[in-house]
């Protein structure tokens, strides 16, 4: 019997130690690739039963261009490395890893917001270069009793705001998605965008990247903030329109932004948010800690199999309308992931 060949497009850690131990099967053959363009990908997988992506572009070009393809799996939450729609009208499964940091990126919200409202990067570098003055951190408001407005309300946020209520933070939430009432025994008052940018002290953002949400927090929404507003963005750069945050960060609009996400990543060494004392900037690191990674990587490897070996639907299918297309088994064990959890 044919192996069946598996790609893994790109990856940016140091082995794929993870990904092997899952896919340590008789009829499996991995292989690894750093592909970078649509065309080394089309060069890489053309013949490939199953890729598995992290930053690679996978666009209708090389989605038609796969002959054998049955599953794409994506490190991480976000595909919009991947076209959905070429994908599921060749009956390709395409997957994520959407639950693998939520603590993560729950708890780096939370730090970028002590961070930012305690000044404490301002406080450490002004210590460290000799000034010994508290009063190069003001204004500092107590955060008993402020406002925190979440943009989005899926697991993240929802963890994020759990965090927040023992420090006193009032919690209201953005997300047409999301039942008012359950919100609602959770604590948390579901508002309108505007509603929710006029009203909060501190705004975190935590909305997927797409067509709808691109540019979603820009010059409208920064108009009605509050002048002590800050804006955190844990999701993805361009969810806000990067000139419109630097243009009300520099007129004053807003008191500042934490940000672990950019437009452009790396961030242009030109941007003018480098330069800003009332903006804090981490690379992209929200998701990680050793347990996190591996299990995003391992779960990763198991779409492939559920798909492959297994002949289901993999469990976090993102294209559902694929069942259209394609015909295949809808369990998934729940024995079979226990083990990757950390």
């Amino acid at each position: 019997m044919k192996k069946f060949k598996v790609v893994v497009t790109d990856w940016e850690y140091d082995d794929l130690r993870f990904e092997e131990a899952v896919l340590n099967h008789p009829d499996i053959e991995l292989v690894p690739a750093q592909c970078r363009t649509e065309d080394d990908v089309i060069a890489a997988c053309k013949d490939a039963d199953a890729l598995i992506n992290q930053y690679a572009p996978i666009g209708r070009k090389v989605i038609e261009a796969l002959e054998n393809c049955k599953v794409i799996t994506r490190y991480g939450v976000g595909v919009n490395t991947i076209d959905l729609d070429a994908a599921t009208e060749k009956g390709i499964c395409v997957a994520n890893v959407p639950d693998y940091c939520m603590d993560e990126v729950a708890d780096h919200a939370l730090a970028l917001l002590m961070s930012w409202t305690r000044k404490v990067p301002i406080a450490n570098y002004y210590v460290k270069n000799g000034r010994w003055d508290f009063k190069v951190t003001q204004p500092i408001y107590r955060l008993r009793g402020r406002k925190l407005g979440l943009v989005g309300f899926g697991k993240i946020p929802q963890a994020l705001a759990a965090k927040t209520k023992p420090l006193g933070l009032e919690v209201i939430a953005y997300d047409p998605f999301f039942p008012a009432d359950v919100a609602k025994q959770m604590g948390v008052e579901l508002v309108s965008l505007d509603e929710l940018c006029q009203q909060s002290d501190i705004i975190s953002v935590h909305a997927p990247l797409m067509a709808a949400t691109k540019g979603m927090i820009g010059k409208e929404q920064f108009a009605q903030m509050k002048k002590e507003t800050i804006i955190i963005n844990t999701s993805r750069g361009p969810v806000i329109d990067e000139p419109a945050l630097i243009e009300a960060l520099q007129n004053g609009q807003i008191a500042g932004a934490a940000l672990d996400v950019a437009e452009q990543e790396p961030i242009n060494q030109d941007n003018p948010m480098l330069k800003m004392e009332n903006v804090i900037l981490t690379p992209h690191v929200a998701w990680y800690s050793e347990e996190a990674a591996e299990e995003m990587r391992s779960k990763a490897a198991m779409g492939v199999v559920d798909t492959l070996i297994h002949g289901e639907y993999p469990k976090y299918l993102v294209n559902k309308q694929v069942r259209e297309v394609v015909s295949l088994k809808e369990t998934q064990p729940e024995e079979r992931y226990a083990p990757l959890v950390r």
